[in-house]
């Protein structure tokens, strides 16, 4: 089935509000693409952008209708379908990847099973045909072994890999429209530079209609005609992707523009290096039982040494699996070494929570990635913020109140919010009280877990922004954990390159990130989506394996 072309016209979706009332989520909205044609859908969290792609499936998400408009693919009118041609639809004409293929998958059926499924409901081709197929598209996406990999189940395979499987499980029925719902927002640059090339070929040789859904327009650029901008609902702008990128029209745009380039905008605060704060040496971290050595089974950190003085930041980038997440938890206590030590303002500290001080848990601090896995969702923000004040602190109520107004105002947020809950709040919000929590406790350090990466250009930018003039007028340090080169060459001074548990590179930030020396540095930059068409097919596609750079 080649694609189709898509119409959209007057399209309105309406949800009720706490209070009773019907509200308008997206206003009015029209487009048309014609067969073949990839049409990027971008804007910030809450403008509407997976609402009006769910929409083309005829679906709308709990709480919210399709109230008005018109969805035409090729002939059918979609919204008028009954419900048994939608089920027929979806799935095959219409086929939809969405952001977490993990969450997709179900982990007790093999990878095979689940990426023929809509092939056999929808009768389309035998289980030998699909399965025949499944292969060809396995090798379509650059997938490793594609005759033995459908064999295996969810978890044995990485997250880039999961992603295009999902592809594969969209694409088995050669739908008409395919929409690809943030596909690679949750992975590294190195990962998501292949999974793009392989969506990108397999979209094009098909000729495949595809809406790619997306607050990234560095990735936009490479995979998308015509782009639609969307704020609050309503299209702000819509044209060709060269005008978007070249001659936005829209202020809104702009901004957008101006979001995607946080280390052209932001540059760490000039500062003088103080006393040292935190000192690792010969650290070793892994799971499972220790041989005689004492060496673990599985080994995820492996000779790490760092120095980070008072009033500084370093970043330490490296894509998922090498050891950054587990350098911050070893720091926070939450892990202990299998070899190493950790020092903090000169004293080692133990390394589990048991045998750390009141002063030290106070002292360090961490700020989670996900801000709604981190806040208890039945506390209301105050009593939230108040928490770590009486653990720490001996307050009156007079004395805690003003303090958490104090709070209120460093993260920039307004009062009013305090007797909300955290399912009130946006998710920008959100991570601002998660990052207000970590400041009542006056820490010395903050250990930022991937703290922009859930969020959209333009609110992540807004945090970057916030954690640069933290840092300049508290002098707290950061030990901040990316892999997102350009937040980390905007926040930090110095920066530390980690692949498969090990430093492969470390030294001031701009110096590496402009001159890297180790080649797997060298990928790890030249991963970054630039914003300018035809970026991706003038990177080379690399043939040199993860193990030969290490």
């Amino acid at each position: 089935m080649l694609g189709e072309p898509i119409e959209v016209q007057d399209l309105l979706v309406t949800a009720v509000n706490p209070a009773g009332e019907e509200i308008e989520i997206v206003k009015r909205i029209g487009f048309s693409l014609a067969a073949g044609e990839v049409l990027a859908l971008i804007g910030e969290s809450g403008s509407g952008k997976t609402t009006i792609a769910l929409s083309l499936l005829g679906y709308a998400r709990r709480g919210c209708r399709i109230s008005g408009g018109s969805v035409r693919l090729g002939e059918t009118e979609v919204l008028k379908l009954p419900a048994k041609e939608l089920r027929d639809l979806r799935g095959h004409r219409v086929a939809y990847i969405a952001q977490s293929a993990a969450a997709s998958f179900n982990p007790a059926k093999t990878l095979m099973e689940q990426v023929i499924e809509a092939a056999l409901i929808h009768k389309v081709m035998s289980r030998e045909e699909a399965e025949a197929k499944a292969v060809g598209l396995f090798r379509e996406l650059a997938l490793p072994d594609p005759d033995s990999i459908g064999a295996r189940y969810p978890h044995q395979v990485s997250g880039g890999q999961l992603q295009r499987l999902m592809a594969a499980m969209a694409l088995i029925t050669d739908p008409a429209l395919v929409i690809l719902d943030e596909p690679t927002t949750a992975l590294d640059v190195t990962t998501q530079i292949e999974v793009l090339r392989a969506f990108k070929r397999v979209v094009r040789e098909r000729g495949t209609t595809a809406i790619y859904v997306s607050h990234d327009l560095a990735v936009v650029a490479q995979m998308a005609d015509r782009v639609l901008v969307l704020n609050g609902g309503e299209i702000q702008e819509q044209g060709e992707i060269e005008q978007i990128l070249e001659h936005p029209a829209h202020p809104y745009t702009q901004s957008l523009l101006e979001a995607a380039r946080p280390d052209q905008k932001l540059s760490p605060p000039p500062t003088t290096p103080g006393a040292e704060l935190l000192r690792i040496d010969d650290l070793q971290v892994g799971y499972g039982s220790r041989n005689a050595e004492g060496i673990p089974a599985k080994v995820v950190l492996d000779h790490i040494q760092l120095n980070l003085a008072r009033g500084r930041a370093l970043g330490v980038i490296g894509e998922s699996g090498s050891g950054k997440s587990t350098l911050a938890r070893t720091v926070a206590g939450l892990i202990g070494p299998s070899r190493g030590a950790v020092q903090f303002d000169r004293r080692e500290l133990s390394p589990t929570l048991k045998g750390r001080t009141p002063d030290q848990f106070r002292r360090i601090q961490m700020v989670f990635q996900s801000a709604d896995n981190a806040l208890n969702p039945s506390h209301s923000i105050e009593r939230i913020l108040t928490r770590p004040l009486d653990t720490y602190f001996e307050l009156d109520g007079r004395e805690r109140k003003r303090r958490v107004a104090e709070l209120m105002d460093l993260v920039k947020l307004p009062q009013a919010l305090l007797k909300r809950r955290p399912g009130e709040l946006s998710g920008g919000q959100k991570q601002r009280v998660n990052l207000a929590r970590a400041l009542a406790a006056k820490p010395d350090l903050l250990l930022c877990d991937e703290v922009t990466s859930a969020l959209d250009t333009v609110v992540g930018a807004a945090i970057l922004e916030l954690l640069v003039e933290l840092r300049r007028e508290l002098g707290v340090s950061y030990l901040f954990i990316s892999h997102d080169i350009s937040t980390v060459r905007a926040l930090c001074d110095e920066v530390m390159v980690l692949f498969q548990g090990r430093c492969v590179e470390q030294g001031p930030c701009r110096e590496v990130i402009q001159n890297p020396q180790h080649p797997y540095t060298q990928r790890l930059i030249g991963s970054v989506p630039e914003l300018r068409r035809g970026w991706l097919e003038s990177r080379p596609s690399f043939t040199d394996s993860l193990e030969a750079l290490a």
